[in-house]
């Protein structure tokens, strides 16, 4: 075991990983929300993390997140996981705080393999300003590693899928392409430096540009993560009754992912993201950029949806602090999402 490489121990890593969108809603859709006056985000309709209200000034975020290794570094496996589970607090506008970690691994591994995916989680919790206060473990064949993350956020500045309006314009924090570069990686195509580069995304939280954001009091957030860059554009636009347009030609890629797309690469949640958003999409784009939109993305970057007349003063502002941030299309009265 000491010289199996983690990713060779699973079928899917990352959030390629996730249960499929269009069964998950299936799934759901039998679990009767619970009649709380306090509980602000739950599963009617669900967000990037629940939201229970404390009193007047504060609310609690809850999320956790967990997957099998996408990556052979042990340590930055640990790393990608837990920026992927705090940048569900960030998508809500909160700050996290607690952190406890959620671990599944083989007995055969070594400790020192399990010791630095801890130690990855550990650094990336710290930059976020929060604690990784303990956790539990469990024996599987195939590893998996994440957090449940707590926060805060003022309750009435909780960010939401559901308030995107005609008019605003849509942004988008970090490239795509992370599952396609992973899968290229995978298979032995991967050009050089596309999965340092891929890494590098990844264990980049997010909290740099939420807190950039904020002044801006925007409309709709999300993060964007295995269902694909579509898959959660479709969410935005279906809760706030609005029609969404992508232009393809201005989508962000990670080094060496569209060339891949083009070449064919695809992962299995490209299908799945295809079967849950297809529907709703109405596709002019070529084969390697409806690629990249479908592409599952892990710890992606902020899909921010506000007025377009604020938009040359974010991305001005975002230039000021070194923040990466793409205008990737529009909303519109209507329904549904076009991918120009």
């Amino acid at each position: 075991m000491e010289t199996v490489p983690l990713t060779s121990l699973t079928r899917a890593g990352g959030c390629a990983a996730k249960y499929a969108a269009a069964r998950l809603e299936t799934l759901l859709a039998g679990i009767v929300p619970a009649d709380a006056e306090d509980l602000l985000v739950g599963l009617d309709p669900a967000g990037d993390a629940a939201v229970y209200r404390l009193d007047d000034e504060r609310a609690l975020v809850f999320t956790v997140d967990f997957f099998p290794p996408l990556v052979d570094d042990p340590r930055a496996f640990g790393a990608i996981a837990a920026t992927n589970a705090l940048n569900d607090v960030f998508a809500m506008g909160g700050v996290p705080l607690l952190a406890l970690s959620i671990a599944a691994f083989p007995e055969e591994l070594p400790v020192e393999t399990l010791a630095d995916v801890l130690a990855g989680a550990d650094e990336r919790v710290r930059a976020a300003g929060a604690i990784l206060a303990g956790g539990h473990t469990i024996r599987d064949s195939e590893p998996k590693y994440g957090l449940a993350v707590v926060g805060t956020v003022h309750p009435n500045a909780i960010w939401s899928k559901a308030g995107a309006r005609p008019g605003d314009a849509l942004f988008l924090t970090k490239p795509l392409g992370t599952g396609i570069v992973l899968q290229a990686q995978r298979d032995g195509t991967a050009p050089p430096g596309a999965l340092e580069a891929a890494v590098s995304a990844m264990i980049e939280l997010n909290s740099a540009a939420a807190d950039a954001l904020r002044p801006f009091v925007p409309n709709a957030v999300t993060d964007v993560t295995g269902f694909g860059l579509l898959g959660h554009v479709h969410e935005l636009a279906s809760r706030s009754n609005v029609r969404a347009g992508i232009e393809s030609s201005t989508l962000p890629a990670l080094p060496g992912a569209l060339e891949l797309a083009d070449a064919g690469v695809r992962t299995g949640g490209d299908r799945r993201n295809r079967e849950f958003a297809g529907p709703h999409v109405e596709s002019r784009a070529d084969a390697a950029r409806e690629a990249l939109a479908y592409d599952p993305q892990t710890a992606g970057g902020l899909l921010v949806s506000l007025p377009a007349e604020r938009g040359a003063v974010l991305e001005a502002t975002f230039a000021s602090e070194g923040l990466f941030v793409s205008r990737i299309g529009d909303v519109e009265a209507g329904a549904g999402v076009v991918l120009r």
